[in-house]
């Protein structure tokens, strides 16, 4: 999903979400069951749980970087800052709600979202790498060949 501004064109590409989204699914799909195993079905939910909090947290956070940047690339920053701090209170309170010998076993959600988050930001990481991130424009593709130049086009030097 790209997001494009109304005023200019800045895309934010909002790709990584399905892929980070994919990753954390596969690795969920095995750590559950092994976390039911040796932990017990409230060990199996604190994994399904964690997975679940780490992919909203990350979708919430591209989506409102993504919002903050069409606007205007100064409001990114603080849009980043700003819902790393509302997730972490958001977890903070999620965590101390839920009862210590409860349906979730909270130690095992709470290193499901560390976990969550450095796999999550492995994704981002590497999905920066491998894209053109250009920092200006990109120049014009060269018209074809045999074309005649635009009036006023083509800048000459010299």
């Amino acid at each position: 999903m790209t997001a494009a501004g109304t005023d200019r064109e800045a895309p934010w590409d909002l790709s990584f979400l399905g892929v980070g989204t994919a990753v954390t699914a596969g690795l969920t799909a095995v750590a559950a069951p092994v976390a039911g195993l040796l932990g017990g079905s409230d060990a199996a939910v604190g994994v399904l749980l964690g997975a679940a909090v780490v992919t909203f947290f990350f979708a919430l956070s591209g989506l409102v970087i993504a919002w903050a940047g069409r606007h205007g690339d100064a409001f990114t920053l603080p849009a980043a800052l700003g819902s790393f701090f509302v997730k972490i209170l958001l977890l903070a309170a999620v965590l101390q709600s839920l009862p210590a010998d409860g349906w979730v076993d909270r130690r095992a959600l709470a290193w499901t979202v560390v976990a969550g988050a450095l796999v999550w930001s492995v994704v981002q990481q590497r999905w920066v790498w491998t894209r053109r991130l250009y920092y200006v424009p990109p120049p014009a593709p060269p018209p074809p060949a045999g074309t005649a130049r635009p009036p006023g086009g083509g800048a000459t030097r010299g």
